[in-house]
């Protein structure tokens, strides 16, 4: 009997796509709405990963407060800003491309578990032309929970025909080693995603500093993927 096909989810936003750009841009365009100035794209990088109200509360609070009234308006603002523009300035990150056909080329099954909502991230995985690359693609709002609780991911893997025990997770940020470690899969971290603390002090089995380290990674940190 062949084994189940190594199973590899990624998370999208700072981890395969650096989509601080096209993020930067909706918090900025809610800003706008509220008469607020425009915050500096690079710090945008630190603000993102935990969902829209989130990053729009820390915008506001870099520019004078805001209370949950102003979040409750800013949040369909900005979604609908976005979800024009979803990929306008975002962009893989180099080594990207090359690093998911060689595990695809190796017979793994690839899937997205974000915490960006479905349908954005689906728009953004078209816009790319990746829209045949993943087996499965869950967001934020696909289950009624999110990373970084593990169904999510577990949910990942069932709907991709993944097994958990032939499997591992790359991410870039805590909600991503949360979710990893309590569906008992191995993760690697990107240094250069959208952690808001040191990626270092999360305790993934493995860091990479480019995608060109990704396979030889996951063959160390994960080597029931590759029997």
């Amino acid at each position: 009997m062949n084994p189940t096909p190594p199973s590899i989810v990624f998370d999208l936003d700072g981890t395969l796509v650096d989509t601080a750009p096209d993020l930067a841009a909706a918090m900025n365009h809610v800003l706008a709405h509220f008469g607020r100035p425009a915050v500096d794209p690079e710090a945008v990088r630190h603000m993102v990963g935990h969902g829209a109200r989130r990053t729009i509360e820390r915008g506001l609070a870099l520019t004078g407060g805001g209370d949950e009234a102003m979040l409750d308006v800013g949040v369909p603002v900005f979604l609908e800003y976005y979800g024009a523009n979803v990929c306008v300035g975002s962009r893989p990150w180099e080594g990207v491309a090359a690093s998911l056909a060689a595990l695809s080329d190796a017979g793994g099954r690839l899937a997205i578990c974000t915490n960006k909502p479905e349908r954005l991230a689906i728009d953004l995985i078209n816009a790319l032309g990746w829209g045949d690359l993943f087996d499965a693609i869950l967001g934020g709002d696909s289950l009624p929970v999110r990373k970084p609780h593990p169904a999510h991911v577990l949910e990942t893997l069932t709907r991709m025909g993944g097994d958990p025990a032939r499997a591992a997770f790359v991410g870039d940020s805590r909600p991503d080693v949360e979710a990893s470690r309590a569906a008992g899969l191995p993760v690697v971290l990107t240094s250069f995603g959208y952690s808001d603390v040191p990626p270092d002090t999360l305790g993934a089995d493995a860091m990479i500093d480019h995608f060109d380290a990704l396979v030889p990674t996951l063959k160390r940190v994960a080597p029931a993927l590759f029997v």
